[in-house]
C-alpha cells in the first residue's frame, strides 16, 4: 500500500484549506548571493603588505631578526615579552664581565662568582663579553659555544641573548637574572 493512499480526500481538502493558494515554482535551484571567497591567501597577502610597510616605515627593528650567530634563550614559563624588550636593549645594563683572553677554566670560575655576586646584590641586567673567537686557533667562539651551555644551567638565568651591535653584537650577550 502506497502512502498516498492512506491519505484520505478529507486530509487533503483540510491541508489545502489551511495553506491557501500556492503558487508552483518553476525552478528549483537556490539562488546565491553570497560571493563566493577569493582563491588568493588574503591573509598572507595582508601580512607581507604589513611587513613591508613596518620595514619600510622606520620601526623595523634588525635586532629581532636572528642571524644564526647569535645567542638567545629563555626559560618555560617566562614571557616572550621579556626576551624582546631585553633583546632591544630596553634593560639597564647594572654589571659587566669581559672573559676575553681567558681559558674556558678560568671563564667558568670568573662566570661562577660574578652571577654569585650579581644575585646577592640583587643585579637584575647584565652583560657579558665573551669575543667572537677570533683570537683563538680554529677562530671559532670556544667561550661563546660554552657561555651558552653554562647560563642553559643556571637557575638564576631567566633569560639571555646576544647583544645590539653597540653593546657588542655576537661577542656579547645581555643576561636577566631572577629578581631574590
Amino acid at each position: 500500500m502506497s502512502k498516498q493512499s492512506e491519505i484520505s480526500n478529507d486530509d487533503i481538502k483540510l491541508f489545502r484549506q489551511t495553506i491557501g493558494p500556492v503558487t508552483r515554482i518553476t525552478q528549483d535551484r537556490v539562488i546565491d548571493d553570497i560571493p563566493k571567497p577569493s582563491t588568493l591567501p588574503e591573509q598572507f597577502i595582508k601580512e607581507n603588505h604589513k611587513i613591508r610597510q613596518e620595514m619600510l616605515s622606520g620601526t623595523y627593528e634588525p635586532s629581532e631578526i636572528e642571524t644564526g650567530d647569535e645567542l638567545l634563550f629563555i626559560r618555560p614559563g617566562i614571557q616572550k615579552q621579556i626576551l624582546r624588550k631585553l633583546r632591544r636593549g630596553q634593560f639597564s645594563v647594572e654589571k659587566e664581565l669581559d672573559l676575553h683572553g681567558m681559558t674556558v677554566d678560568v671563564a667558568r670560575q670568573a662566570l661562577s662568582r660574578f652571577l654569585a655576586k650579581c644575585t646577592i646584590q640583587h643585579h637584575r641586567c647584565i652583560r657579558i663579553i665573551h669575543g667572537k673567537g677570533h683570537g683563538s686557533k680554529e677562530k671559532q667562539p670556544i667561550l661563546k659555544v660554552k657561555l651558552n651551555y653554562w647560563l642553559q644551567q643556571r637557575d638564576e638565568v631567566l633569560a639571555f641573548c646576544s647583544a645590539r651591535p653597540v653593546d657588542g653584537g655576537t661577542g656579547a650577550v645581555y643576561i636577566l637574572l631572577k629578581r631574590c
